[in-house]
């Protein structure tokens, strides 16, 4: 049997395997069958970012669907968080976004969500792969009345809207504050400027205009130096970057530096803290997070607990231990309060509301975390075997974390949307940290590219 399912969704280069229009009808095909529930046909939300891709995949997900006697709804452009919204509030049976997130144009992947929001699990995963590379899609095809119709609905901007302006608290105001937006070209590019502006912020945007190929394009989260020239340009409060699809958020203070996802995780629950809010005195990162992270939680008294690297493990650690906040320093935060997923609009909005509480520019909050020396290296890799039965890459780890004793840490792992793996070194100084990295990527490289 095939493998589809990485990290977070399918994801590839799109019109090769697996992001083919004839994988996604099967996609469509087997999620209208398995999520259909209490006789009635499935009511499938499908939503997607600005990719051109977008459009050849949006019609085989639709076709799959009704097909398979069930209903599509078309939402077009919204960010990944908004179908996860959407979804239960249109008590739809499933949601799907088509979105690579901060990958290049080029790719475009499938995000699914069940009716109450949430990712599914592995074990669902398993179930639509199970069903695609079996034989049984064709015997279960209805016909005549039974095949489904698909709904293009236009006002759900407007409702996600309303959702996320109810996160910020109503005791503030963002009037006359002046905040610098990169939407990366991608799902936000409407939504957010929208938000911010009806509760009252000044809001200048960059990198708004989608043309399909055009999305993280030297832009968004991944690339914030026009966001930090626009920043000092406007004499901007802040600058907030989104990626592609809309779920993460990197930020820029009002001196044009750019502050990492476990420093914002830090400040908002450094804020429940004081208000009584962080449940189970609880803050959910992954391995990926920088010690400084874990230092942090320990300096401010509360409990750290790390998770595997991508957002629905960070979720389902917080709904098992029961936390509040969690997130990854790439960006992806999710505040259980407001929502069921990450989303970088509502993340944005706890951080200009932790800015208003404390009265402080985001230069002094961000001075509550202290970053480490940190080097990660990305190499493309052909394959991706099992790192521990890798004798030089484990020989190589071994030596350098002998070396760097309690000082820092290694993480080797693969990316779970590309073909890449990851080399990160903590350590003492920025030229121990970047040798270590680069003796251990130099082995990566010569074994596996």
């Amino acid at each position: 049997m095939g493998k589809l399912f990485g990290t977070d969704g399918i994801r590839g280069e799109a019109n090769r395997h697996p992001m083919t229009a004839e994988i996604t009808f099967k996609v469509g095909q087997t999620v209208a069958h398995l999520f259909k529930r209490n006789g009635h046909r499935a009511r499938v939300v499908i939503g997607k970012d600005t990719r051109i891709s977008g459009y050849m995949l949006e019609s085989s997900l639709e076709a799959g669907i009704t097909s398979m006697g069930g209903d599509a709804y078309l939402v077009g452009v919204l960010p990944t968080p908004g179908i996860a919204f959407i979804t239960p509030d249109m008590r739809a049976d499933a949601g799907i976004v088509i979105s690579a997130s901060h990958n290049p144009y080029q790719d475009n992947g499938l995000k699914i969500f069940d009716a109450e929001g949430f990712k599914l699990t592995d074990i669902q995963e398993d179930a639509i792969e199970d069903l695609i590379f079996s034989s049984k899609l064709q015997d279960l095809l209805p016909t005549g009345k039974a095949i489904g119709k698909a709904i293009r609905i236009n006002d759900i901007h407007g409702r996600y809207i309303v959702f996320l302006k109810n996160s910020f608290p109503r005791d503030l105001s963002m009037e006359g504050m002046k905040i610098v937006m990169d939407t990366s070209n991608g799902a936000t590019y409407r939504v957010a400027p929208d938000a911010f502006t009806e509760l009252g912020a000044d809001v200048t945007v960059i990198h708004n205009t989608p043309n399909g190929v055009n999305i993280n394009d030297g832009c968004g989260s991944q690339h914030t130096q026009d966001l930090k020239k626009a920043v000092i340009d406007n004499g901007a409060a802040v600058g907030l970057a989104f990626d592609g699809d809309g779920d993460r958020l990197i930020a820029v203070d009002e001196k044009g530096n750019e502050i990492s996802g476990d420093q914002l995780l830090i400040i908002c629950a450094c804020i429940l803290k004081k208000e009584g809010r962080l449940k189970n005195n609880l803050l959910v990162s992954t391995v990926m997070s920088n010690l400084g992270l874990r230092v942090a939680c320990k300096k401010y008294g509360f409990q750290h607990h790390a998770s595997n690297v991508g957002d629905r493990y960070v979720l389902a650690d917080m709904l098992r231990l029961g936390a509040v906040i969690g997130g990854e320093d790439a960006g992806h935060m999710i505040f259980l309060e407001h929502h069921k997923t990450g989303d970088g609009i509502i993340a944005a909005m706890q951080l200009v509301a932790a800015m208003l509480k404390e009265g402080r520019p985001l230069s002094e909050l961000a001075k509550l975390m202290d970053i480490f020396p940190q080097k990660l290296i990305n190499i493309d890799v052909k394959s991706k075997p099992d790192i521990t039965g890798v004798p030089a890459i484990m020989d190589a780890i071994a030596q350098v974390e002998r070396e760097l004793g309690d000082e820092g840490r290694v993480l080797v792992r693969y990316s779970g949307t590309q073909n890449m793996c990851r080399v990160m070194v903590e350590g003492p100084s920025l030229e121990i940290t970047e040798k270590y990295c680069r003796q251990i990527a130099d082995v990566v490289r010569k074994v596996l590219s």
